[in-house]
């Protein structure tokens, strides 16, 4: 959902995680990104610049270097991150991140050029002095952030989240910050967004993210993010691809149909698909580890068979692979029991689960693309 990452301190890594080996078990077994590329597609992860769960822990390192082919950063590329104030950059832990990343052979993801909810711009930003020609320092603003960041990683980064989370879950409508209202109007904003990328980027994939899901009260979101899709296409906007962030909890039966219909409209009308930020919710199961990573396992896999279905969809991203890095650890509501959530496809002393074997065998079903 909505900013639920964003609970984490910007940079930290969460929960504690054990001195032990990676994948104690799981040596003998093909990689996750394996599994993938022999599909046509890639498998990858979040990661940050923190303490525990990052680049920083070498449990952690070792765990991406066996499973993953892509990464993304949890937070260190947006612009509460590298934009201390309206004329500065510091892309200092983002590129600690890069160049792990470029060490190891892996792809990065750009994770985003424009966060459009005011909670999750910088503060600076939402109370910027737009001056006497507002639209005109707003266009300023933006084109100077993504045309920087875009050409200070020209070849490096090949994909990007340039809009992240426009459309309001409650009702569908588009969200608004400081830079749409002096620009005129949330849609100027996004377009803006994804023309100065494509001029700096002009390989890139591009792509409009945001956590629209197969629940069954998520109607007006899906609603609104496809009539935000047409527009795009209708007035020739460089958007390539659709991010389904896929932060699904384990609950009620699923929508699926209503959900088939959404994808079914959204492969229709040419975009490709990424799976950005997948995890599994276990908030409402009972505490019995062993049942609970069953549940979980078995929605992934009904999950990820349907997503998997569609010939677009070639990258899937974990958002964390130990749950002891994960954000859900930390995020309002927490369990009512107390006990740590298990929405990762590692525990915290690095150990496979039940959702790992899930991720492998929806790859290993699928359709080569």
């Amino acid at each position: 959902m909505v900013s639920r990452r964003e609970t984490l301190a910007m940079g930290l890594g969460l929960g504690v995680a054990a001195a032990v080996p990676a994948r104690p078990k799981a040596e003998a077994a093909a990689s996750l990104n394996a599994l993938a590329r022999a599909k046509g597609m890639r498998f990858g992860s979040a990661v940050s610049d923190g303490a525990v769960g990052s680049i920083n822990d070498p449990n952690y390192t070792a765990l991406l270097a066996a499973e993953c082919g892509l990464l993304v950063p949890e937070n260190e590329l947006k612009w509460r991150a590298i934009r201390p104030d309206g004329e500065r950059f510091d892309f200092s832990r983002f590129d600690r991140i890069l160049d792990y990343a470029q060490a190891h052979g892996m792809a990065m993801r750009g994770h985003n050029l424009l966060w459009q909810r005011p909670k999750w711009m910088p503060q600076w930003a939402e109370s910027h002095d737009f001056g006497a020609r507002p639209a005109t320092e707003a266009e300023r603003l933006l084109r100077t952030h993504i045309t920087t960041v875009c050409r200070r990683y020209l070849g490096r980064i090949r994909s990007y989240d340039v809009v992240n989370e426009a459309v309001l879950p409650e009702n569908g409508e588009l969200a608004q910050t400081a830079l749409s209202r002096a620009i005129g109007g949330t849609q100027t904003l996004l377009d803006l967004a994804f023309h100065t990328a494509r001029d700096a980027a002009p390989d890139a994939q591009l792509v409009y993210n945001d956590y629209m899901s197969w629940e069954s009260d998520n109607a007006a979101h899906r609603d609104g993010v496809l009539r935000l899709l047409e527009g795009f296409r209708h007035r020739g906007v460089p958007v390539d691809a659709l991010g389904v962030q896929s932060h699904i909890m384990v609950q009620d039966q699923p929508r699926e149909q209503p959900w088939r219909r959404f994808m079914d409209d959204v492969q229709g009308m040419g975009y490709d698909v990424l799976i950005t930020e997948f995890d599994v919710n276990d908030q409402h199961l009972v505490a019995d580890t062993l049942k609970r990573d069953r549940a979980i396992a078995q929605y992934a896999r009904n999950y990820l068979d349907l997503m998997f279905t569609y010939s677009r969809l070639k990258d899937v991203l974990v958002w964390g692979m130990s749950d002891g890095a994960s954000w859900l650890q930390h995020f309002d509501p927490l369990r009512v029991d107390g006990l740590p959530k298990r929405p990762c496809p590692y525990d915290s002393n690095f150990r496979p689960k039940p959702l790992r074997a899930a991720i492998a065998a929806a790859f290993g079903a699928a359709v080569a693309r």
